[in-house]
């Protein structure tokens, strides 16, 4: 198969391969072990070998260990790192809102069987949807001005 590339599309595509590293790579640090980043570390091998003679020297460096990695140029790129805490940003409240919801929903649920009211089904979809919209409708007015966490506290 043959593919053709700019150095202005090279260079994007490195950054591409860069950013869905970070995200394989997840907030480990970088000595500890990670299952997930060999699955990918040979075609990154391969895109970081061809950069030089596509054009892109310059995003990539050689690591001690003798493997290729981005430059310090493509690591320090405000771009990416907005990308990066962009993403990193998102992940945080979704997942957030996700939890409390969840808690929220089995504590009611937990609540309401304990006090003998097993009337008809609950839409549990559709009460973690409206839970969940509150706290994004809370977090999105008071950002975590409002959040207290209750130590060894039961809700």
């Amino acid at each position: 198969m043959k593919v053709l590339f700019t150095a202005k599309e090279y260079a994007r595509l490195l950054e591409l391969a860069y950013l869905g590293s970070r995200v394989v790579a997840g907030s480990r640090p970088p000595e500890e072990e990670n299952p997930h980043l060999a699955r990918y570390e040979a075609i990154q091998q391969k895109l970081f070998d061809l950069a030089t003679p596509l054009g892109c020297a310059d995003l990539v460096t050689v690591a001690s260990d003798g493997r290729l990695m981005p430059s310090e140029k493509m690591l320090d790129d405000e771009r990416l790192r907005k990308i990066e805490g962009d993403f990193a940003n998102d992940s945080f409240w979704h997942e957030l809102v996700a939890r409390l919801a969840d808690r929220d929903l089995a504590s009611e649920q937990a609540r309401s069987h304990a006090a003998g009211k097993d009337g008809p089904p609950i839409d549990a979809d559709l009460r973690l949807k409206q839970i969940e919209d509150a706290y994004w409708s809370e977090f999105e007015k008071h950002d975590l001005a409002h959040f207290i966490l209750l130590k060894g506290a039961k809700g």
